[in-house]
């Protein structure tokens, strides 16, 4: 049996939209018929384990067929447990990071062969992978995070000579915010191309998302929601896009 893939969403900072991304990814991979496990290091908040677990539980009360994979929460400092995770994985592993300062998941990061970094468009989010200056909105330097990534690859590199590939999307776009929108994505570019990440368009700010968390949907379970609109479709499109632009080896195999 091959290793699993192990796609990573860390990042420091809550509210990002990590764990949504999270889920509608494992159900993505799910959907393309392909089994997925999970893992949530966030032993308190438990957002991925929660909306696995109400997923469950909206499937057995409505009667629906609903894909729903196993998912683990470890308690800070289980490296054995994480280690046993990756191994024991099936053809993909999930793992959703805690939002703050957490030693697991900097071990995460150096066992991901993905790492998804989300971000909320604007320049406080940014800070945290880069400095830009005040004036021109030119990189200064990487942020914290960066180095604990970059420090993260090397442990991997080290260890068995494989790579991580990161991702950064970049979530909650705004259309109001044109000249905002345009600084970020031009230091993210600039910062992309110094410290090697990938840009990625990742979910829009849409009331969906919060409301879909009680019953464990996503935005790829249509035949379980109920007044589908335009915006539902096109936040699916979104999805869609996320999913292709994180260029996972096994659906680019199978695009082929």
């Amino acid at each position: 049996m091959s290793a699993p893939h192990v796609i990573v969403f860390a990042n420091e900072k809550g509210g990002s939209g990590k764990s949504t991304s999270a889920v509608h990814v494992a159900v993505a991979l799910l959907t393309l018929g392909h089994e997925v496990a999970a893992v949530d290091l966030d032993s308190r908040q438990r957002t991925t384990a929660r909306y696995m677990e109400n997923r469950a539980d909206y499937a057995r009360r409505k009667g629906l067929a609903l894909a729903v994979p196993p998912v683990r929460v470890l308690e800070e400092g289980d490296e054995a447990g994480l280690a046993a995770a990756i191994e024991g994985a099936p053809r993909f592993l999930i793992v959703d990071t805690p939002g703050r300062d957490s030693a697991l998941a900097v071990k995460a990061i150096a066992r991901a062969d993905t790492l998804v970094t989300p971000i909320n468009d604007s320049f406080i989010d940014f800070d945290l992978i880069g400095q830009v200056d005040a004036e021109t909105y030119k990189v200064k330097r990487p942020g914290f995070y960066a180095e604990l990534v970059w420090k993260a690859r090397q442990a991997r590199a080290k260890a068995d000579g494989g790579s991580v590939d990161w991702v950064v999307l970049r979530n909650r776009l705004s259309s109001l915010e044109a000249r905002n929108r345009k600084r970020v994505g031009a230091a993210l570019n600039e910062l992309s191309k110094r410290i090697g990440f990938r840009v990625a368009p990742g979910l829009s700010e849409r009331v969906i998302y919060r409301e879909l968390f009680p019953r464990g949907l996503t935005l790829l379970d249509m035949a379980a929601l109920e007044d589908v609109s335009v915006s539902h479709v096109a936040a699916r499109a979104e999805l869609r896009a996320l999913v292709e632009a994180l260029a996972l080896p096994a659906l680019m195999r199978a695009a082929a």
